[in-house]
């Protein structure tokens, strides 16, 4: 059997055996007679022929028969096994967590990892970009896992998808949509068994803009009133922060200020509906 042949049966067995990846460094234990060059060969055939898709360098996803027509595999289908082989915390997050929550009309075109680094790079393969967003300190006790059919993804609960879209609200596209996605997560949002840990995790104006938009824009008093309580239990202090964020030197004199959040109202927001 060709050396070729011998790396695709044993690609091929590996569903059997419950894995849809492998990695450079697997091929290598696995074949320990070839040299490096044949088996980089080998996986760039088995890549250009549709079996096998890189992610990333060095790690290979298996392209299953119902991704065989596009030879593109979502990235829920392996992004656990890949942060593991990057050895990074992560979760998924922002528009994507949101689809997952609720939000139908979110379709996003970026797959968001928030990681605990700053040194991994987006990459785009075959039209999937997936974008890592660094947060110094994952919050573990306010992530989930969610069973996907290769195992599970950890993804943020409603309520750190919320916060995260005001965090990175540039990510997402301005306070129209993260106010369009927030009215379709509000429903299953709570905020009643969030503890003090939870809000240190971001600064006062995302939690007062969050609070503002609950209460005066989606008319979700209650959630809102529940934030506010914990806020308050937290010994957390407001000072006023503009609703849209703006450039240095730009003059917010003129706006009306809600008082109970603190936010000087510089945006008229709409919600697609």
């Amino acid at each position: 059997m060709e050396k070729n042949d011998k790396i695709r049966k044993w690609v091929d067995d590996l569903p059997k055996m419950g894995k849809n990846n492998f990695t450079q460094e697997e091929v290598i234990k696995e074949f320990p007679s070839m040299n490096l060059s044949n088996i980089r060969n080998a996986l760039y055939r088995l890549s250009k022929k549709g079996t096998i898709q890189s992610v990333w360098h060095g790690f290979y996803v298996i392209v299953s028969p119902e991704y065989g027509f596009k030879g593109v595999v979502p990235p829920t289908e392996y992004i656990d096994q890949l942060m593991k082989y990057l050895d990074k915390e992560y979760y998924v997050g922002l528009l994507n967590a949101a689809a997952f929550q609720g939000a139908a009309h979110q379709q996003p075109q970026t797959f968001s990892i928030v990681v605990n680094t700053d040194n991994l790079r987006g990459k785009i393969k075959k039209g999937v970009k997936i974008n890592f967003v660094a947060k110094k300190n994952i919050p573990v006790r306010y992530i989930k896992q969610l069973t996907t059919r290769n195992g599970y993804i950890n993804i943020s609960t409603t309520e750190l998808t919320a916060m995260d879209l005001l965090l990175y609200i540039r990510e997402v596209g301005g306070i129209n949509r993260v106010s369009t996605v927030l009215n379709e997560l509000a429903e299953v949002m709570d905020f009643q068994n969030i503890g003090s840990d939870f809000l240190s995790y971001f600064n006062s104006a995302v939690i007062q803009r969050l609070g503002y938009i609950l209460e005066e824009v989606l008319e979700y008093k209650e959630l809102a009133d529940t934030l506010y309580q914990k806020v308050n239990d937290a010994g957390i202090k407001f000072r006023k922060y503009p609703l849209k964020v703006m450039g240095k030197g730009v003059s917010l004199t003129g706006y009306d200020t809600n008082e109970k959040w603190k936010i000087i109202i510089n945006e008229e927001i709409e919600i697609d509906e």
